[in-house]
């Protein structure tokens, strides 16, 4: 009897101690999936930032350039201090933002125009004069895609550079293109020519921008995932042309006072500034001109048209 009575309680204890695991390990996976339910939303919200601050200065190089200094920093500011997101891998909960990435990338897009204008124009003396080494290299690597991980298996299982790599070598040729320039080692040709040349060049990605907007206008629905990714990658590439264009104000100040284009120059700026600064909460894509939905990628394409309109304005004039 007493063998039978131990025998039924080791059962009932083995029982009890089944259920007590079970129930450990069940408050241990209900921890865990709240945790993962809570982590991408939460880091999504810690980590999305865009940056469209109008009044960001960067810091200067005594007798260097101004936008060379601005385009570094821009660089740096979303390489490192934000944070770039766009080459996140999933298990990053930045890895399901989109308007975030979209901006940066807009951005390093207006920075690479810029950087090809230096590298072919401005940062040598004529077109037969020997490319800046720094202004080249710069050039090259703001070129390259800003989704690039560490891995790819896709085109090879060894670690590679990361987008954030290339672009911080980037900046640092930019920064050290400006300190030979500061000691007067390097070239920077402030010509009217040069100026008109480039804002040529950046007026037609312009026009590239408007015929995306104008193709997700008609092709889009008042409310796509695509809608938000065009409106916010034209946003971050009319920020990156209104800083570096700001900043460009500085450099070819004297081209500017001469033709007496203060005022011009400065709405041109303006409008690439109120174009940059739109921050809706959610993108529309209405039907223009109707009462509701708004359609701001409309509105948005009458600031970039605004600007394209002034920036051949400018380059009217500095063609007398």
């Amino acid at each position: 009897m007493k063998r039978l009575l131990g025998s039924v309680m080791d059962k009932v204890g083995a029982m009890v101690d089944r259920v007590l695991t079970g129930g450990v390990l069940l408050k241990i996976a209900a921890v865990f999936l709240v945790l993962i339910i809570l982590y991408y939303p939460i880091g999504m919200v810690i980590s999305n930032k865009v940056d469209d601050d109008i009044a960001y200065e960067p810091p200067r190089t005594e007798g260097g350039s101004a936008s060379v200094d601005m385009a570094a920093g821009l660089i740096q500011r979303e390489v490192e201090v934000n944070g770039w997101v766009a080459n996140n891998p999933f298990f990053f909960p930045s890895g399901a933002l989109d308007n975030m990435p979209e901006f940066q990338m807009g951005i390093l897009y207006a920075l690479s125009r810029y950087a090809l204008e230096m590298s072919d124009q401005i940062g040598r003396t004529r077109g037969s004069s020997q490319v800046d080494k720094d202004l080249d290299l710069a050039a090259g690597r703001l070129k390259l895609p800003g989704t690039v991980w560490y891995i790819d298996f896709s085109t090879s299982f060894w670690p590679q550079s990361t987008s954030e790599d290339q672009y911080m070598a980037a900046r640092r040729a930019l920064l050290a293109y400006n300190t030979r320039l500061a000691k007067g080692d390097a070239v920077f040709e402030a010509r009217a020519d040069n100026l008109q040349a480039s804002l040529d060049r950046f007026a037609k990605d312009l026009g590239s921008a408007s015929a995306l907007l104008d193709r997700q206008i008609r092709d889009g629905g008042f409310f796509t995932f695509k809608d938000d990714n065009v409106f916010y990658a034209t946003k971050g590439r009319l920020y990156g042309y209104a800083m570096i264009l700001k900043a460009m104000g500085e450099d070819f100040a004297n081209v500017i006072a001469e033709r007496q284009l203060d005022s011009a120059w400065a709405q041109m700026v303006q409008s690439l500034e109120q174009a940059a600064e739109m921050d809706p909460l959610v993108v529309f894509n209405g039907t223009p001109g109707g009462l509701f939905p708004p359609s701001h990628l409309a509105d948005q394409g009458f600031y970039l048209l605004r600007s394209r309109t002034q920036m051949n304005e400018v380059i009217a004039i500095l063609q007398k």
